[in-house]
């Protein structure tokens, strides 16, 4: 059945609240020297301002969509759009560092709710399964276009205005979305399938509290402690206290949950194969972007004396690839299948990561040949590959375990860039970590390939 007027305007609220989601993870990124000179800050701690919103975002993510199939998608889209708005607009107004880092850890409390949420409306919005499929295949890109616009539209408003209005774009999109959801989204049911009112108290699932603890606090710690590997070295106490902690306690809560009477995380959930491989394809196509925004971001100012607003129209044409790919995704999946196609990107992915380790890094080549070529390839890939991903990862999935998914597919997106990222560093220098990252895109097109 054709999506209708309503659906179509419903996955537009939708996934614009999504690629937002994304974008405020870039939404310093550019900016971040210029708020530590303004705030007076060391790189210790601009470097937890950058991490703080992915920390409480990834943290949470799995408890947020326990509570979306707990409460239904629509209360747990709008707690979240609720606790994000304020903090967006908190973020501008922050008369110091402090205040702006609570407003940054506040925005991912706010988003953990929202991404799982979202996903779990999204399911009332396109309920057969052919449909859901094909919504899900336009969302998996999503995500990296929120990715690229953040970082094109930070450096463009930090270089034109000042570094808070970055948070206009949030803030703007939160009240639209307040306004419009009531209008656009369809009414709560009280099912549990995420329509927005809690089902029968008999049936809810329980909230595994201690669960969704020692979750929140091992991703959380262990994400911070990769984090500061940009800084110290991994045999630094400051690198080793926060990973040895976080994975303490991720060990904690596998340990509770197999004895859990209603996990957070169903040890089960993640035994199907096509479902583990859509989310390692998340995870790593999430990260293969991310190494390439920050390894190219640092080296066409640092290497190349390019201006923020020079380097982010450098990434204009990752973007149009982006769309374009994003566009014929769908029906591809739908011709030859979620597997193919993101095996497909992958391997796509894995060529352009290799030219762009072999001549993007080179200062002397053009741009037209050292970095385009490259910028397009791995844009087209990933298109494809998050777009297979999100199917595979939510594909048959139970009406009440939608928002589990959610939260777990967005887990493995956030997460995914902190560990590859931190552990592609680690072998040497920027070249070799493109290398590994392309060696690791073509392993898993690969798997894909095989399963």
């Amino acid at each position: 059945m054709a999506p209708t007027r309503s659906s179509r305007a419903a996955f537009v609220l939708l996934g614009g609240v999504q690629v937002t989601l994304i974008f405020t993870l870039a939404a310093v990124a550019v900016p971040l020297p210029g708020i530590g000179v303004e705030f007076g800050v060391r790189r210790e701690e601009l470097i937890l301002l950058s991490a703080a919103y992915g920390l409480t975002f990834a943290g949470l993510l799995l408890f947020g969509g326990r509570l979306a199939d707990r409460y239904g998608g629509q209360r747990a889209l709008t707690s979240g759009l609720l606790v994000f708005g304020l903090a967006s607009a908190a973020a501008p107004l922050a008369p110091g560092y402090g205040t702006l880092l609570a407003a940054r850890l506040a925005q991912g409390v706010g988003a953990a709710l929202i991404a799982p949420a979202a996903m779990a409306v999204l399911r009332t919005v396109f309920p057969s399964p052919a449909a859901y499929g094909g919504a899900m295949a336009t969302w998996g890109g999503l995500s990296v276009l929120g990715a690229t616009a953040g970082n094109l539209l930070s450096g463009v408003i930090s270089a034109l205005l000042s570094w808070r209005w970055a948070f206009a774009v949030p803030l703007a999109v939160t009240v639209a979305a307040l306004v419009l959801a009531p209008r656009v989204l369809p009414a709560a049911t009280g099912s549990r399938s995420g329509t927005g009112g809690p089902e029968h108290p008999a049936r809810r699932p329980r909230l595994d509290l201690p669960g969704a603890l020692l979750a929140t606090a091992g991703l959380a710690s262990a994400s911070y402690g990769l984090v500061l590997t940009d800084a110290w070295s991994w045999t630094s106490g400051r690198v080793l206290a926060p990973l040895v902690a976080g994975v303490v306690l991720l060990a904690m809560f596998v340990g509770v949950e197999r004895r859990a009477p209603d996990p957070l995380l169903p040890p089960r959930f993640l035994l199907d194969r096509r479902r583990a491989l859509g989310l390692a394809a998340t995870a790593l196509t999430a990260a293969g972007t991310a190494t390439v925004f920050v390894l190219f971001s640092l080296h066409l100012q640092d290497e190349r004396g390019w201006s923020a607003l020079r380097t982010s129209a450098a990434f204009v044409p990752f973007a149009v690839a982006l769309l374009a790919s994003g566009r014929v995704a769908g029906r591809l999946i739908g011709r030859y299948g979620a597997p193919v196609v993101t095996g497909t990107g992958l391997a796509v992915g894995a060529v352009g990561l290799v030219l762009l380790a072999l001549l993007g890094m080179n200062g002397t080549v053009p741009y037209a040949y050292g970095l385009l070529p490259g910028f397009v390839l791995l844009a087209t890939g990933v298109a494809a590959s998050f777009a297979g991903a999100a199917v595979l990862a939510t594909d048959r999935v139970p009406a009440e375990r939608t928002g589990l998914a959610g939260g777990v597919h967005n887990t493995a997106m956030e997460t995914g860039p902190t560990v590859v990222f931190a552990l592609v560093l680690g072998v040497g220098g920027d070249t070799a970590s493109l290398a590994v990252t392309a060696a690791l895109f073509g392993t898993a097109a690969l798997a894909l390939r095989l399963a």
